[in-house]
């Protein structure tokens, strides 16, 4: 009889590592597992994903390397609209997710199958983003989550997999964490209160920049070009150059609480050098180069975006409309942004910009005009506060009259 063949979304973990084993030997699937790598792994990580995914059970495994297409399809438009959540969070694993999922749903159909499991559990966002993408490009798709359906504990995958002679390192880490382009996500028994912040140990990389730098960030129309004039063949090698370079300062470094899509609070740690340090020039480079309406449509369109995307609604066609509106406000975003590193801390130092709007040919903020005269700004304020004026006139005259 042949085999129901089933697509598994494969990192190596415990719980998909469990995933692998009991759909292969228990539920007799024919089991293809596929990992879309955006930015956790190297090569050598990505041979020993292949070897145990083998040895589980699995008959075919595929690592799919989405970097560039996170970039294009998501990490574009978090920088074009200097999206950080709640004012602090880069969305380093929520927009990633959304990629894998529509990856791994991708994958399922080019192999003609409409069956996909995935290891997640009943707690978190990720089952949501998942299952909500897999839906949209899969409608008739069946999601299998053993983790989930079976309501399994840590200790109870465990013991499954002793029993079937898998050899795991069975050890939980005292902290949990998730790379990828975009940032890396720390989580560990501090993030559970409300009151503790992650020791120095529990970061993924270690400070060791004891100097300061500085270091020069080119954007063309929106996008990172370069880093220090050294271009690069695309943007998600300029991230990766960055991060490698900023993140030994300790910078980035922050725990962010918001909310779930479950409805609950959630707090997590991340480090995100590059991310931060790309959004805070861009912003500012964007202050320089853009008029005071595009600042404030973007800022009221760059939120919703990002907390749309961070609750999994990726495929929504209003965030086409969004993203074709931000992309448009970056016609002028190009130049250079002058940055000094310090340990833990940096500074933004200025920029240059063939489109910076504070040219002196039309004067100087608090010095001179060039532009207007003194009457000029006499008859603009009396009409720029015309309505108002009426407003207490009017009203100051009402009160004299009841009293």
């Amino acid at each position: 009889m042949q085999k129901k063949k089933i697509v598994l979304a494969y990192s190596g973990g415990l719980d998909t590592t469990y995933c692998a084993v009991y759909l292969s030997k228990i539920e007799k699937y024919e089991v293809h597992a596929v990992t879309i790598n955006t930015g956790a792994f190297n090569q050598e990580e990505i041979g020993i994903l292949q070897e145990k995914s083998l040895q589980c059970g699995a008959v075919s495994y595929t690592c799919i390397d989405v970097r560039k297409e996170y970039y294009e399809d998501c990490i574009k438009y978090l920088i074009y609209g200097n999206v950080l959540k709640n004012g602090t969070y880069p969305l380093s694993v929520s927009a990633e997710r959304a990629v894998q999922a529509k990856s791994i749903a991708e994958y399922a159909i080019s192999l003609g199958i409409n069956t996909i499991a995935h290891g997640s559990t009943g707690a978190g966002n990720d089952q949501v983003r998942f299952d909500m993408i897999f839906n949209h490009l899969l409608p008739n798709v069946e999601i299998i989550t053993p983790i989930r359906d079976k309501k399994l504990s840590r200790e109870e995958e465990i013991e499954f997999l002793k029993s079937h002679g898998v050899s795991f390192n069975f050890e939980k880490a005292v902290y949990s964490i998730n790379k990828g382009l975009w940032g890396t996500s720390v989580g560990g028994k501090e993030t559970l209160t409300s009151s503790q912040n992650l020791p120095e140990e529990a970061w993924p990389t270690k400070v060791t920049a004891t100097h300061s730098l500085d270091i020069t960030l080119t954007f063309d129309t929106g996008e990172l070009t370069a880093v220090n004039h050294q271009s690069f063949e695309h943007p998600s090698v300029a991230i990766e150059y960055l991060q490698q370079l900023a993140q030994p300062f300790g910078i980035g470094r922050h725990i962010h609480v918001g909310d779930t899509i479950i409805g609950i609070k959630g707090r997590v740690g991340f480090e995100a050098a590059a991310p931060e340090l790309i959004i805070k020039a861009h912003h500012l480079l964007e202050k320089h180069t853009l008029t005071k309406w595009q600042l404030f449509w973007k800022e009221q369109l760059s939120g919703w975006y990002g907390n749309w995307l961070h609750e999994g609604q990726m495929l929504d066609p209003t965030m086409r409309d969004i993203e074709a509106f931000l992309t448009n406000t970056q016609k002028t975003v190009s130049g250079e942004v002058y940055i000094t590193l310090h340990p833990y801390r940096y500074e933004l130092n200025g920029i240059e910009s063939p489109f910076d709007l504070m040219s002196a040919k039309f004067g100087s903020y608090g010095e001179m005009n060039n532009g207007w005269s003194g009457e000029d700004v006499k008859g603009f304020t009396k009409i720029f506060g015309n309505q108002t004026s009426i407003y207490h006139q009017v009203t100051k005259e009402m009160i004299h009259e009841n009293n």
